[in-house]
């Protein structure tokens, strides 16, 4: 049977597994985002958020390497497959539907980041933890610009949207009082 410390490694690889080929699929549906949009202003920061998806991707990367594990192969190929099927489709599916999307995963990825911090401290990693939620508080301004942009929609009233994450400042506050 498996310690405490242990499965928290293995749950951490898992998850560090999942962002580093979530992040793959969102850099490539960035980039198809940011050259369907007309608004300069979106294009260019459609575009640093894709470098930022990729920058960390790289980080990602490190951190599954001083576990001394790599990404999954399969999650790779099938998300590298997603992530080339939705960059284009932001050209014909109108804007709203890749703003709607991409708020909606990006809420998912702060708290992606914040439980792998836990996971990061409770094996052993505390080193990882100041990393890990830096990204959290990066897609937390990801999920704010394309909620923002959605809200800013015609027809946003009539649009349920995903509930809203905690403040900004949350995310290190809410770590600290769990670890």
């Amino acid at each position: 049977m498996d310690s405490p410390s242990a499965k928290a490694r293995n749950t951490l690889i898992h998850v560090l597994q999942a962002a580093y080929s979530g992040e793959l699929a969102a850099a490539h549906a960035y980039a198809g985002h940011w050259r369907s949009v007309s608004r300069p202003e979106e294009r260019e920061r459609i575009r640093a958020i894709e470098l930022e998806e990729l920058h960390h991707r790289e980080l990602v990367g490190e951190l599954l390497a001083q576990l001394g594990a790599g990404p999954s192969a399969r999650r790779e190929q099938v998300f590298r497959w997603v992530g080339r099927c939705l960059g284009p489709l932001c050209s014909v599916s109108g804007w709203l539907a890749p703003m709607y999307g991409a708020g909606f995963l990006e809420r998912g990825n702060i708290v992606e980041y914040e439980i792998a911090a836990r996971l990061a401290e409770e094996c052993g990693h505390p080193e990882f933890v100041d990393c890990l939620l830096e990204m959290a508080e990066v897609e937390w301004e990801h999920e704010r610009y394309f909620r923002e942009r959605v809200l800013s929609h015609r027809f946003a009233r009539w649009i349920p949207l995903w509930p809203a994450p905690p403040s900004k400042s949350e995310i290190r506050a809410r770590y600290r009082l769990a670890a």
